[in-house]
């Protein structure tokens, strides 16, 4: 029998300013009307579940060491999801998820 180690999954949590960001991305590729953007959006959303099983695969914001992004899409299109990983609650703290090409954010950002 392998000695085998149990898999920490995390649980991804999605706060209220980045569920509205979501909703922003979806209508803002016109989601509602494209099947292509339909797919796209469900692949960022897959891309986001999928943290739970290894979240410090991305790297720290360029903004804080505190907070990971997840980059996701292709040039010009990619967003960034902030996020942050809780290790003693083994919870990702999805923040916001904005387009690659903003700015970079302030911290009053993720409120």
């Amino acid at each position: 029998m392998l000695n085998s180690k149990p898999r920490m999954v995390y649980r991804v949590r999605i706060t209220t300013r980045a569920k509205r960001d979501l909703i922003g991305v979806y209508q803002e590729i016109g989601a509602q009307y494209s099947e292509a953007a339909r797919t796209w959006y469900r692949g960022l959303k897959v891309s986001i579940r999928s943290l739970r099983d290894n979240p410090y695969r991305c790297p720290a914001t360029p903004e804080s060491e505190d907070f990971r992004q997840l980059l996701y899409g292709n040039k010009p299109n990619i967003y960034r999801v902030i996020y942050r990983v809780v290790d003693t609650q083994r919870v990702v703290k999805i923040l916001h998820v904005r387009h690659g090409a903003r700015q970079q954010f302030r911290t009053a950002d993720l409120n």
